[in-house]
């Protein structure tokens, strides 16, 4: 049995379907806030080959999900921060009228496999770089867009992370009174 000090909050929100269409703000952390993913040198992030993987794979999203499309984001030395859009309208037929055994669906995926598809595949490919010990924290954070006023201070939030990384939550000298989920 699991003590109450070590049950998890839940993330989500229970009446919430995410797989719907929406704007989605999401933060997604290495564990223990790991710097793994490169440096920031006078105020821009300079990639490593992770970061590059963790680039890559974050792209990837729009084209193994043709129902995404991403915003602004920014990959930091321990997190990416990022704006993921899900336009759910994508249902489609192949074949004719006559043909329904080809019928297709494209099957929309909610917020939390489209980040568990993302996790697992850039965590492969840093792996095959010979890093087996990486890993990203459990779970993620998010934060649904609902306006044009939010959307333009995430946005600018993302736009500035790296001017600001000393004063970031996730910078390594911030964290230690901070505590970290694993």
């Amino acid at each position: 049995m699991i003590s109450q000090s070590h049950r998890r909050k839940p993330n989500r929100l229970k009446t919430y379907d995410y797989s719907e269409n929406g704007w989605y703000f999401v933060t997604i952390c290495t564990k223990n806030r790991e710097e793994c993913f490169g440096n920031v040198e006078n105020g821009k992030i300079i990639l490593n080959e992770s970061g590059i993987i963790v680039k890559q794979q974050w792209l990837w999203l729009t084209k193994q999900y043709n129902y995404v499309t991403l915003d602004e984001w920014i990959i930091m030395p321990n997190h990416i921060h990022g704006i993921l859009v899900i336009h759910n309208g994508s249902k489609y037929h192949v074949g004719t009228g006559r043909d329904l055994s080809l019928q297709q669906w494209d099957m929309i995926k909610p917020l939390s496999e489209i980040v568990g598809a993302f996790k697992t595949t850039s965590s492969k490919l840093i792996h095959r770089l010979g890093i087996q010990i990486f890993q990203w924290q459990r779970s993620f954070y998010d934060h649904i867009i609902r306006n044009e006023n939010s959307l333009f201070s995430i946005r600018e939030y993302i736009h500035n992370n790296p001017t600001k990384w000393e004063l970031d939550e996730n910078h390594p000298n911030n964290i230690k009174n901070h505590h970290v989920k694993t």
